[in-house]
Formats: C-alpha cells, structure tokens, sequence
C-alpha cells in the first residue's frame, strides 16, 4: 500500500525502522471469515494484545493507521531516554566531581547523540516490526485508518472485518493548549522533537510535567538556554512536593529558568523570535525563544473512528471502561492511554494481559488490582508507588511517614548522589506499606521492590529482614525498616527489655 508517511529526518537509521514499522509497498491481507479478537491501534497495549492473543491460538487482526510501536518505540520512551542517557553523560563530563578535569572544554554534538537515538531506535524496533507479526506471530496486519461500521465489525482500508472480541489501543498524543498565536508561531512536541539535527539556542518549554521536565533538562545540558514555564505551584504536579523540590534546586543549579504558578497568554512571532507573553501574580512579562516545546498532557485518540456506531461511550478523558476494562460494548475492550488515568508504557503492557484474559476467556482480573508505580526519569529520577497521606486520608486511613536522606546512604555519597531520599508512607500503628517515593538518579530501578511489596501484601518489616549488598543505594530501603523498628523501642519495652538483661546477667 502506498502512504505519505514517513520518518524525518531521511537517514538510514529512520529508513531501516520505517522498513520494520511501516513498510512501504505493504499489502494488506484479504480478511479472515471472522477474528477471536480485532485490536485497533499498535502501541504498546495493542502490540500485547495482539502477540498474546495469537499466542494463545487466537485468530487475530492488528490494524495501524501510523508506525507499529506507536509513541513508546517511536517519539516517546524510546528516543527521550536515549537523549536524556547522552545528555547525562555530558553532565558528568563537565562537572568535575569524579576527578574528570574537561569542564566546560567537554563540547557536546547533539547531532552525533541524535543520530546514536535513531540507531538504537531503529534496532529496538525490531520487535515490533510488522513482518514478525504477520510471520513469525500469525497475525493479520492491517495499515489504514480503522472505523467501526457495527457493534462487530471494523472497517480499514476499503476491508470489512468481523470479531467476535475487539480491543482499543489507539493511545493519545501531545494535547496544545489554547494559546493565541501558538499555531502561527511554530511549536514542538514530543511527536517532532526528536526529527531535530541541530540544537536549539534557545528553548521554551511549556509545561512542568515528566515530558517537559526531563526534555528540558536534556537540552539545557547539551547547551541550550532552557526557560520552563508551569502553570502550577511546583514541577511534577502529581508527585510529592519534596520531591519536585529537590528537581527544582537541580535544575537551578543547571542554569535552567523556571517559572511556576505562570501561565503563556500568547505567543507572537517577530523577527523569527517567538515572544511568550506570561502571565503571574496579576502582572506580565516576556520570554523570547528560538523554539517551543510544548509537554502540556495528553490527550486520548478517540476521534474518527466511529465509536457511536458500535455503541462506545467515550469523553474528552478517553474511552468509557469499566475495572474489567470492558466499554460499553459488551464485544469491545480498550487498553492503554486510550482509557487509562495513568498513561505509561508500563501501564498499558498490564491493561493489555488483563483485556486478553477477560475478552478471550471469560475472566475477571480487574484493573482496580494493578499496583502501578511512576517515574520522571530527570537527573535525579521521582519514582512513586502507591498512595500519597492525602489519598490514605481520603480513605479514612491515619499514615505515618518515614524518610532517609540519601545524605545518609554511604553509596549515594560516594556515587556524588546525596540530593535525594527515600520515603514511605505506613498504615499509622504497623509497617503496612500504603506508598513509597523515592528521588535518586535511578529511581525507576529502585521502586520495583516496593511496587512488590505492595502488591504481595509484604510489610516494611519483610523489607528489613530483607539482606540488601552493601554498599548499594538500594539500601536506603532497609535504612527505613530500620527507623520503624526503632520507633517501635518505646520507652516500656525499653525498661522491660533492660530488666530482661539485667535478669540474663545472673545465669
């Protein structure tokens, strides 16, 4: 089949992963009598759905309208943490911590590390590519634009496909706020960003959260002059206020301006300068700028697909699921950014085995169940699993909360990592874990072994029995069960256990 579409920009690395995810002169196949299961969208969550499926001897579709992989292998995970690792190494080139002398005489290309992105993306991208799933994995792979024409039946590409089960996975994109002279002016998300060749000069970031946080610090530390504008009262909005703290003194301290609580009025173009007029405190200034990125959100795919004619609730949040993740169709199942709350690739690979279980074999796993942690991955990284003492309060549950500062954690002092902690939030009266958070540069390998904890229903105190290697930042962990139990050494058991002692002594 034939389609405009294709990777900026054209180099050998874009053309080897187009060739994988959306290969040119594809032929889409005549159509089965009838699918087990139909999955619209080729993200994460519809990539599982549909190698699981078949997996299990399904007979199933997959339809795309873009790139197999969607925005994770694409313009999402993929790309930004191959940036944000490059831009971490010019950081730790420059800083002269571990004895490295450069200093400002390390000189970053940010076209050599762009280029390094496409390679490894392209590589990455092997599997997803659409000649392993129709080969090696048995399924029907369909590139067009799919519309649903009946409570079971999808059309795409002039073919009509019957299911007896379908799945939505169609995720979301950037959401642009409404900003006067945005359009006009030019922006970036992160669906073009990572097609640049040449480094900004100067860069405005529109948005605090985990997309504007981590691409502003990566840019800022290739040299950009990096100004981040968030509407609300600190970065990182969802996360723990202490956290988003100790990611502002960083990106401070890295020359990056921010200012919160500060909203974009418009954006005018003059001279080839984009002018941000922002708006704080009832008065206003402006902010000139090269470029715009704008990390505002996301936003759910739910358009053009004729969701009213098989009966698809839906709004302006995504698809309308209930905890088994069925829509209001009782043949349709959705999974992923399209329906969830909280859009990560992560999430979506969970939904996908919840929906294969419940669409195909009667299930009832529930979404309600899944204990789904998050992480920024900035330098350092936020990760966080559970619930904040205003959720635990919510629920009528009283919380105590414990935290090491990894000024505290051997390892992290000698790592030059001691800016961070190690937090967590107990059921009040026992070692109950209700939520974790920790901000350390690897954070998002650190909070699995609270995520596990949670979801195994294993208490602080497992943790501490836990023997951790030292010296590791992971320690930090048991350093926390260390501080219950000894908050458990009350003054009584103090007494009784000296008396006990003092007993011993005579036998």
């Amino acid at each position: 089949m034939t389609d405009a579409l294709h990777l900026v920009p054209d180099t050998e690395q874009n053309r080897l992963l187009a060739a994988r995810v959306r290969p040119d002169g594809w032929s889409n196949p005549a159509p089965a009598d009838r699918y087990n299961l139909v999955v619209v969208g080729a993200g994460t969550a519809g990539l599982v759905c549909a190698a699981g499926a078949a997996g299990l001897g399904a007979r199933v579709a997959l339809i795309e309208r873009a790139f197999l992989g969607g925005d994770c292998l694409n313009v999402g995970c993929v790309p930004s943490k191959a940036l944000l690792r490059a831009a971490r190494a010019v950081f730790d080139a420059r800083s002269g911590t571990f004895g490295v002398t450069q200093g400002e005489g390390v000189r970053p290309d940010f076209g050599a590390a762009m280029e390094r992105m496409r390679r490894l993306r392209a590589n990455i991208g092997r599997h997803d590519a659409a000649l392993r799933f129709r080969d090696e994995l048995g399924v029907d792979v369909f590139f067009g634009t799919a519309r649903f024409t009946a409570a079971d039946r999808i059309e795409v590409a002039g073919a009509e496909l019957h299911f007896s089960r379908a799945a939505l996975c169609t995720g979301a994109r950037a959401a642009v706020p409404a900003i006067p002279g945005l359009p006009e002016a030019g922006y970036l998300t992160n669906e073009t960003v990572f097609s640049l060749t040449e480094l900004p000069a100067t860069l405005a970031v529109i948005g605090g959260g985990p997309i504007g946080c981590e691409l502003a610090q990566a840019f800022a530390r290739f040299g950009s002059q990096v100004t981040l504008i968030e509407p609300g009262a600190q970065l990182l909005g969802r996360d723990d206020p202490d956290a988003a703290a100790v990611l502002l003194e960083a990106f401070r301290r890295e020359g990056i301006t921010v200012h919160l609580g500060t909203k974009v009025a418009a954006v005018e173009l003059r001279d080839g300068v984009k002018l941000l007029r922002l708006r704080r405190d009832g008065g206003g200034f402006e902010v000139a700028a090269g470029s715009v990125l704008v990390g505002a959100g996301r936003a759910a795919n739910v358009e053009g697909m004729g969701l009213e004619e098989a009966g698809i609730a839906y709004d302006r949040d995504g698809v309308t699921v209930g905890d088994t993740l069925q829509t209001t169709n009782r043949r349709v199942y959705a999974a992923g950014d399209v329906c969830s709350r909280l859009r990560f690739t992560h999430t979506a690979d969970a939904q996908a085995r919840i929906l294969i279980a419940n669409a195909l074999f009667k299930g009832r796993r529930r979404n309600s169940s899944l204990t789904i942690p998050w992480c920024s991955y900035t330098d350092p990284e936020v990760a966080h699993v559970g619930m904040y003492p205003a959720d635990a309060a919510a629920r009528g549950i009283e919380v105590d909360t414990l935290t090491v500062p990894f000024s505290e954690v051997d390892r992290a002092v000698l790592d030059g990592e001691e800016r961070g902690f190690a937090r967590v939030h107990l059921k009040k009266g026992g070692d109950t874990i209700l939520g974790a958070t920790i901000v350390a540069r690897h954070a998002g390998e650190m909070i699995s072994e609270m995520t596990l904890a949670i979801g195994s229903g294993l208490g602080l105190a497992a943790i501490g029995n836990t023997i951790h290697p030292y010296p590791t930042q992971s320690e930090s962990w048991r350093k926390l069960a260390d501080a219950y139990q000894r908050r458990r050494l009350t003054p009584l058991v103090q007494r009784l256990l000296r008396a006990w002692l003092c007993w011993r002594r005579k036998w």
